[in-house]
């Protein structure tokens, strides 16, 4: 089911929530909105429900205008960050409960059948006769997820899904959830601020600012390509150096980079950590190592430039790198974008 949004508004007294939204979504496609608190993409989430009806605009469900038809009757599984599940219902009445209040009216075998296949497809064989109580969180989660599938829905919808969980258990559902979308190749649309949860699950991240979309496109286009600072900042570390642009170059604390398209002026530099290297002679960056951090899976080091900016750097664990050496920060890669 393709889903359309159609310069679509949404105000809450005089804040304006979303502000002339159109998105497209393929059918079949899984689409991460991804934004701040307070960006909107709940509020998109909700109106594509039914829960919210949008002050403007139109939102399509194939050719159908879906906007102001009622959430029971739009035909979507809605999966919340706190499962909603219903505490003194078992496992299996809980998936069941959807099909047994639908209009479509299904046998008490057709039922118990299909709660048996959504058992199996999301890895709780066995566990149909427990409360919610007496199971996990991940596994309440996949509970809440099979009982949005129950009902056949044409559109998945699922809002910060994982946010109450914790990180380890966060990583494997996101994992299990891309499976479970490539078998079934149900539209699906994904609400989070976690960029990493965005980034691993989706086919198309959109990224909202302030109610509207600042950029979108595949995990690999955002992350390579940020056409802001905004995007740049938000989709993880990154350094930031004052530049100024001349003649085509961007000049920073003595490095220098070719740019295109910006007219000569005050600028800032964006550079990640990986973009960053260290080296004991120059060109680069005249700087000093301040801290160097070890971690599991590598060293971050941090470096204070002559102008007193601070510059993160990730470096290979057997680099023999302590603080107080002298070097210079050299620039792999960088975005630079007008002050």
């Amino acid at each position: 089911m393709k889903i359309r949004l159609d310069h679509v508004v949404k105000t809450f007294d005089t804040f304006r929530a979303v502000r002339d939204v159109s998105l497209d979504i393929e059918s079949g496609e899984l689409v991460a909105l991804l934004g701040p608190s307070g960006s909107g993409k709940t509020t998109i989430l909700r109106m594509v429900a039914g829960l919210e009806y949008s002050d403007g605009g139109h939102i399509y469900f194939g050719d159908q205008d879906a906007t102001d038809i009622p959430v029971r009757e739009r035909g979507v599984g809605f999966v919340f960050q706190h499962y909603a599940l219903f505490p003194h219902m078992t496992v299996a009445e809980n998936i069941a409960f959807g099909m047994k209040v639908s209009k479509v009216k299904r046998e008490r075998a057709a039922i118990d059948a299909r709660v048996s296949e959504l058992l199996r497809l999301v890895r709780l064989e066995g566990l149909g006769d427990r409360f919610p109580a007496q199971i996990s969180g991940g596994q309440r989660q996949r509970v809440a997820l099979a009982r949005a599938l129950a009902v056949d829905p044409k559109v998945l919808l699922l809002d910060e899904p994982f946010g109450a969980l914790d990180a380890n258990v966060r990583k494997d559902l996101r994992r299990w959830l891309r499976e479970i979308h490539e078998e079934l190749g149900i539209t699906t649309l994904f609400v989070t601020h976690d960029q990493e949860e965005a980034l691993d699950l989706a086919d198309r991240v959109v990224i909202l600012k302030d109610g509207q979309i600042v950029q979108q496109g595949t995990p690999e286009e955002v992350c390579r390509n940020p056409q802001s600072a905004f995007v740049m900042k938000f989709l993880g570390d990154a350094n930031v150096l004052s530049a100024e642009v001349r003649d085509g170059k961007a000049y920073a604390s003595g490095a220098s980079i070719e740019v295109d398209g910006l007219v000569d002026g005050k600028a800032e530099l964006y550079a990640r950590p990986s973009d960053l290297d260290w080296s004991e002679q120059g060109p680069g960056i005249p700087a000093v190592i301040a801290r160097v951090l070890d971690r599991a899976d590598g060293r971050r080091v941090i470096a204070t430039a002559e102008t007193g900016e601070h510059l993160e750097f990730d470096v290979a664990p057997e680099r023999a790198l302590k603080a107080g050496k002298g070097g210079f920060v050299t620039v792999r890669r960088a975005k630079v974008f007008a002050a």
